[in-house]
């Protein structure tokens, strides 16, 4: 079962990417291969075992905004919620937030290939981990009622498919299916 994939590491080539790259780290001193499950436990932040501490990845939110902010992405400001102040990543950078937005659409609409495995791994991805944070309704909000119903219903006719069955004829894209997968469980 997709759940139980191990993930075994290819290369530990450096991405350029700091959270990428401590990643590859944590991959390649496994004593063991890890299943998609344990590693989105451990990279999120999700999971408390005190025998794999050392491969969870620390303030995993905050790095990525962080990351964001410096490539223009996101903003750093200060909210004030009553008793406290809290510190918000707002989108500086909408121009690259709708091109995500309209690659989204697009591909569930004008692009839509009625087949996840000729979809490009990507869009699938992106498609995955939009739906698994529930954003995935706000990218098609501002469709005309028809297209949003159209966007909507084949998203969740692909998100409803059994990703055990489509891991098996991914050749590929089987790690997508098993995230999906975790996500969903």
């Amino acid at each position: 079962p997709t759940l139980s994939f191990q993930v075994l590491l290819k290369s530990d080539a450096p991405t350029g990417d700091v959270l990428l790259d401590e990643t590859l780290r944590h991959m390649k001193a496994t004593e063991s291969a890890e299943t998609v499950q344990t590693w989105i436990e451990l990279l999120t932040g999700e999971t408390w075992n005190p025998f794999k501490l050392q491969y969870q990845l620390r303030n995993v939110r905050e790095r990525i905004a962080k990351a964001l902010v410096e490539k223009g992405i996101l903003t750093t400001e200060k909210q004030n919620f009553l008793l406290f102040d809290m510190t918000t990543h707002p989108v500086s950078n909408a121009t690259e937030k709708q091109r995500l937005v309209k690659k989204l659409q697009e591909s569930m609409l004008e692009r839509w290939v009625n087949n996840p495995h000729r979809m490009d791994r990507r869009t699938l991805a992106l498609l995955v981990l939009a739906h698994s944070s529930d954003v995935l309704e706000n990218v098609f909000a501002s469709l005309a009622d028809d297209k949003y119903d159209v966007a909507m219903n084949r998203t969740k006719d692909l998100l409803d498919m059994d990703p055990e069955v489509e891991a098996a004829k991914a050749r590929g894209a089987e790690m997508i299916w098993a995230v999906l997968a975790a996500f969903n469980k």
